[in-house]
């Protein structure tokens, strides 16, 4: 049996005994658990299913973008500067990590890119150019994405509770599906080729959006798409993880963790202020400035049935503050101690 077959199976198996115990986005949290156990604890090493983690962003991407509509879009851009604030906070806060990582003996580029928050892929080729250590950063950066996503939804469902159910039509349209996806699939090739971040997340998502607005179609995947998007994603990212990983720099990954939960103190803290003084719903601000990937948020913000539009909005302005910022500040950063250095 082909040991990517094998890999499908074991996250079946975990997605369904997370499911039947009640723990939120079960399929892609329980894959990803049991995947990492049988790694980790058994010589039996699961490889990642082919194009399993872009089918499952490509899924998750046109769920997201169907609930885009011009009443909910016509909310979000009302909280536009606040959208833009938060974004940028949270990603200024990763000094923190920064500042943790430097005090303990990591150089600079190392600390800094294993810092940013979203867009790993992105912050490896960034740190790879700036002379970063990159199974540092990469190591890094799977392990916020691995904390958060095993962190943050059981959080919010068990200390939070559910949210206010939302007015989001979930009638399936099979002729509009039927043009979506395909043109999504089309824009994820093409994004990729044009070398975009997360192109199997925002082609497809982009296409949907755009479809939704047009039409105000108001229509959503049918049943167990979520799930099977969920299944992917999870299956894909345990694929990262083995007995290697954690014993590689042990002290390096423990004060990544430190710092990925000052982070989340940080990010919760200043959406709870800004929930105070806008009335906006406290649980999808804290879920949007979370340091995680916009796929994870996004679907636990539809699981507690929170503004995924809001949610997502947030993570895209954050990654693209981090794409854009990242370098300019650390070569500024760079050059000013250098001149203070002379």
């Amino acid at each position: 049996m082909p040991l990517f077959v094998a890999t499908g199976l074991v996250g079946l198996a975990g997605g369904y005994a997370a499911s039947k115990v009640g723990w939120p986005l079960p399929w892609m949290v329980g894959s990803l658990l049991a995947i990492i156990l049988v790694r980790c604890l058994t010589p039996w090493q699961l490889s990642e299913i082919p194009n399993g983690r872009k089918c499952g962003q490509c899924i998750i991407g046109i769920g997201i973008g169907l609930h885009f509509t011009p009443a909910v879009i016509e909310q979000v851009a009302s909280h536009f500067l606040l959208i833009v604030f938060g974004a940028l906070f949270t990603t200024l806060s990763s000094g923190i990590s920064v500042w943790l990582l430097r005090r303990t003996g990591e150089d600079r580029a190392t600390a800094f890119f294993a810092s940013m928050p979203g867009g790993s892929g992105e912050m490896v080729n960034l740190g790879a150019r700036n002379g970063a250590v990159l199974s540092q950063v990469a190591a890094a950066q799977s392990l916020r994405v691995l904390a958060v996503v095993l962190c943050v939804p059981a959080l919010f469902k068990f200390l939070l509770g559910d949210g206010v159910p939302l007015n989001h039509a979930g009638s399936v349209s099979w002729g509009w599906l039927a043009v979506i996806v395909p043109l999504g699939v089309a824009m994820g090739f093409a994004w990729q080729r044009l070398r975009q971040p997360n192109p199997w997340l925002f082609g497809p998502l982009l296409v949907a959006a755009s479809l939704s607005l047009a039409g105000n179609l108001q229509i959503a995947l049918p049943n167990g798409a979520s799930q099977i998007g969920q299944w992917l994603i999870g299956s894909g990212l345990a694929c990262h993880f083995n007995r290697a990983f954690f014993r590689r720099a042990p002290s390096f990954l423990g004060r990544t963790l430190v710092a990925t939960g000052l982070c989340m103190a940080i990010a919760g803290s200043a959406a709870w202020g800004l929930s105070v003084m806008t009335e906006l719903d406290l649980r999808s601000l804290t879920l949007g400035m979370m340091p995680g990937g916009i796929a994870e948020m996004s679907l636990t913000a539809e699981t507690l049935q929170l503004s995924v539009p809001l949610v997502t909005a947030l993570q895209v302005m954050r990654l693209l503050f981090v794409l854009f910022l990242a370098e300019p500040l650390f070569r500024c950063w760079k050059r000013t101690t250098a001149e203070s250095a002379r």
